[in-house]
């Protein structure tokens, strides 16, 4: 938060841009699993390059990202596995209150204030909010709960973007 705009708004500001193959939501993959291989780049800002300053070490990292063609909220959605509905907040849908995803990348290198990534299941041009490391002792969970999703037992690794994906029309 930043309380630089003498108001009580947050300010969010873009570190850097990903670059993916995918220009539009129709036949993307969904989540980073359904783009196993996919590479693409994370463009910094040169003036945040210092904060990638051993980031190499880490095989995985997470992008947090705006769902920039992202447009309206729904608060009840129908999710890519399910054909029922669900609140938003049991979902990674786009049409979120505040349009904020998340992905689990590959991380192949590190180029100046460029990023080689791969597993990249994002448009082309999504603005980037911020990096973390993925560290598995503490970001991994695999005996947990994961409430409507585990009636799935289908490969989410074919599962591409369908309608629900699409920008709204007019």
């Amino acid at each position: 938060m930043n309380g630089d705009d003498g108001g009580d708004g947050v300010l969010v500001r873009p570190i850097g841009c990903i670059r993916s193959p995918f220009t539009d939501p129709a036949g993307m993959p969904i989540q980073p699993a359904g783009a196993a291989g996919v590479r693409g780049l994370v463009e910094i800002l040169p003036e945040f390059r210092d904060g990638l300053a051993d980031l190499e070490g880490f095989s995985r990292i997470i992008l947090i990202y705006l769902f920039h063609r992202s447009e309206g909220c729904s608060l009840r959605v129908v999710p890519f596995l399910d054909d029922r509905e669900h609140g938003v907040f049991a979902t990674r849908a786009p049409r979120r209150p505040n349009p904020i995803g998340l992905s689990v990348v590959r991380l192949v290198g590190v180029e100046g204030c460029r990023l080689v990534i791969e597993d990249v299941d994002v448009l082309d041009g999504t603005p980037l909010l911020d990096i973390k490391p993925y560290i598995s002792a503490i970001d991994a969970f695999p005996d947990e709960r994961c409430g409507w999703f585990n009636d799935f037992a289908r490969d989410v690794r074919k599962v591409q973007a369908d309608s629900r994906f699409a920008e709204p029309g007019p």
